[in-house]
């Protein structure tokens, strides 16, 4: 009996951490302009990373997933969901988020090396009106506000009112632009 307790905790206390989400929060002083608070959850299990962006009026929260190759962000302050497909290119593998967040090399001032590569999106004005063909972590996340699709565009080659974009700049590794209206030469 006493054998199987012990065991019992020993088994848990080594398969805990195995299970768990990788996490790690990226303070920002709100008085210096920086994005705020930051927060990055890997969960290997689902093939899903979340960050959380939370700075007041322009909190967001993006949720990556693998199985899928979608991503969405939803916007509280705009009180919308925008998903695209991840460029693979660009974002980093689900394995290489986890490995910076495991390794904290995403606290304090970065990784180092390379600047954050940018990423522009054009949200289609038309709402998404099924969800769950997004997959079911996309769908939960966005499930009672509306949900538009976006199409990456080129910086070089398209420029919108900078009024119309919103960024999400995900730690230091990615600046994400989401925009709407109309495109002007």
């Amino acid at each position: 009996m006493k054998l199987s307790v012990v065991f019992a905790g020993l088994l848990g206390v080594f398969l805990t951490p195995a299970l768990a989400f990788t996490d790690i929060s990226i303070g920002g002083n709100s008085n210096s302009g920086t994005s705020g608070q930051q927060s990055v959850s890997v969960n290997n299990e689902h093939n899903v990373a979340n960050v959380d962006n939370n700075s007041g009026w322009d909190s967001w929260n993006t949720l990556w997933d693998y199985n899928t190759n979608f991503a969405a962000t939803r916007l509280f302050g705009k009180k919308k969901c925008v998903v695209h497909r991840m460029n693979k290119d660009v974002m980093p593998s689900l394995q290489t988020l986890d490995a910076l967040v495991k390794e904290k090399k995403l606290q304090g001032n970065g990784p180092g090396g390379p600047p954050p590569k940018d990423l522009m999106y054009s949200i289609n004005s038309e709402e998404v009106k099924d969800l769950s063909k997004l997959g079911k972590p996309i769908a939960n996340m966005c499930r009672g506000i509306p949900t538009y699709m976006a199409e990456e565009i080129e910086r070089a080659s398209l420029f919108f009112s900078s009024e119309k974009c919103f960024s999400a700049n995900i730690i230091w590794i990615l600046n994400i632009s989401f925009c709407e209206g109309t495109v002007e030469n």
